[in-house]
């Protein structure tokens, strides 16, 4: 392997090690607030049709700052390419970033043989990154849908009130 080869294939996995540490903490921040999300709903103990949409709106949420996580993860790729030179424009080094861990690859644009290691190891940056999204998205789900399966009572199915310490001893 060449230096610049070996350059790419450390500076690539460092970049994989930096976004997945990202996208792990983010996911923490975003179960958190879901878990107070719940508490708050559990403390209230809403109708069936507000508890609908305070799942719609928790999904939401979860789903936005997830695109906001990727879009980051992205840029921070491109603002490697740019700096080291294998793309030459800001907008440039963006797309290619998108199409790189999105896997799509459609954009017609290349980087100099010597930093095409590095698109690869975006891509597989990126499949790493949205199946780690994937599967928290389906654990949401899991969480939520039983919330929502108690046949439209007009209690919040699935959520019990949350007690308090002295209640619990």
């Amino acid at each position: 392997m060449t230096a610049s080869g070996m350059a790419c294939w450390i500076g690539g996995l460092s970049l994989i090690a930096l976004t997945i540490a990202l996208h792990s903490i983010a996911l923490v921040f975003i179960a958190l607030f879901l878990v107070r999300l719940r508490r708050r709903v559990a403390s209230f103990n809403p109708g069936y049709r507000p508890m609908v949409w305070l799942v719609i709106l928790g999904v939401a949420a979860s789903g936005g700052a997830l695109a906001f996580l990727h879009a980051s993860e992205m840029a921070i790729w491109a603002i490697i390419y740019v700096s080291i030179g294998a793309l030459g424009t800001w907008t440039d080094a963006v797309l290619y970033s998108i199409d790189s861990m999105t896997t799509r690859g459609a954009s017609g644009l290349e980087v100099a043989e010597e930093w095409r290691l590095m698109g690869a190891l975006e891509a597989a940056d990126g499949m790493l990154l949205f199946g780690i999204s994937t599967a928290f998205l389906f654990a949401v789900a899991q969480q939520i849908s039983p919330m929502l399966t108690a046949g439209g009572s007009d209690k919040a199915p699935g959520i019990e009130p949350s007690r308090t310490r002295n209640q619990e001893r």
